[in-house]
């Protein structure tokens, strides 16, 4: 079989990773996943993932940590990679304040790699992971990518905003097409221990007491995986045009989009749907606000609408209904 395109996934193991993978298996890309299995959170999740995407014959799996370059420099010598999607990185914003130099191994020195990675191997389009946690201490909502953001309140959040600053060198210098995407909370099936749904829905099912920061008075852009998954596939081959601003001299071929439901929703009524979708009332503890945490995100998808036609729409009650769907099938947990 002729394949169109190389595309290289990098973080193909984790959850957005593993979607994104799936779903590009299925069309003429050929996929090489590449993956360090390190252990965040739990390793066995990731290897079930990692097991499924193996079952196809257009993926080829490299155990392989981004932060390595003599291995980086072998695995884009190895394939003739056509298009980059970093989506490997270390993740979530209270771990950051334990284990800081974790965030600039992965997020800042695997970065550097596979940008220098992309420049010398003349790669057509780099795709790379950012976050809505670069928003910071922002007050204005919803968070625009015109908006300013130099008050990240989180090692992670700066670590990302590094990622687009270093994007936007390389897209100046040499000419490489970059593409940012600022996600906002992503949720849904295969998704992450460490996420809030996940360990609310793991307390719920076991009778244990749930934590609410900031007494619950919080709201987040709650955007499923497969809306997600869209907005990266439609960008695939959607190279950025060169920025043209009267106030810019540079004309790097780079653009930032936010990929976020566009609907806040507030944490309690949050819980209240997952307690519904488990048929189980949650035991609360309302705790104060978490450092590094900020009080609301909420996604301006005005580019993402008007240059792909796309913009998220899956409801909360019909992902978290996904979500602990898979949850009880995956653990074998049985309905009430």
């Amino acid at each position: 079989m002729t394949f169109s395109k190389n595309i290289l996934i990098t973080g193909c193991a984790g959850f957005i990773g593993f979607h994104l993978s799936k779903r590009l298996l299925s069309t003429d890309y050929f996929i090489i996943g590449i993956d360090n299995l390190n252990s965040y959170y739990d390793v066995q999740l990731k290897q079930a993932r990692l097991n499924l995407l193996k079952k196809h014959k257009n993926f080829s799996f490299e155990l392989c940590s981004i932060d390595n370059k003599e291995a980086m420099e072998k695995l884009f010598s190895k394939y003739n990679i056509d298009i980059v999607i970093n989506l490997a990185a270390q993740a979530g914003v209270r771990y950051s304040l334990e284990n800081p130099y974790a965030y600039i191994q992965s997020n800042i020195i695997g970065f550097m790699n596979i940008l220098e990675c992309c420049r010398l191997h003349q790669i057509e389009h780099l795709i790379y992971a950012s976050t809505s946690s670069v928003y910071g201490a922002n007050k204005k909502i919803p968070f625009s990518t015109k908006d300013n953001v130099d008050h990240p309140v989180s090692l992670y959040a700066a670590t990302k905003k590094a990622n687009e600053l270093m994007a936007h060198t390389y897209s100046h210098l040499y000419d490489l097409p970059t593409t940012g995407l600022r996600f906002f909370t992503v949720y849904g099936p295969w998704g992450r221990p460490d996420m809030s749904y996940f360990k609310f829905t793991k307390a719920i099912l076991n009778g244990k007491p749930i934590q609410v920061f900031n007494s619950g008075n919080m709201m987040r852009d709650f955007t499923y995986i497969d809306d997600i998954v869209e907005g990266i596939l439609r960008l695939i081959e959607k190279k950025p045009d060169r920025i043209q601003l009267p106030e810019v001299s540079s004309n790097a071929p780079c653009k930032i989009y936010n990929i976020g439901n566009n609907q806040p929703v507030e944490l309690m009524h949050f819980i209240s749907v997952l307690e519904e979708k488990i048929g189980k009332k949650a035991i609360k503890e309302f705790l104060p606000m978490q450092a590094g945490d900020v009080p609301a995100t909420y996604a301006d998808v005005e580019d993402l609408e008007k240059d792909i036609g796309f913009k998220p729409k899956t409801s909360i009650e019909e992902g978290l209904e996904k979500f602990v769907d898979w949850y009880k099938k995956y653990y074998e947990i049985k309905s009430n």
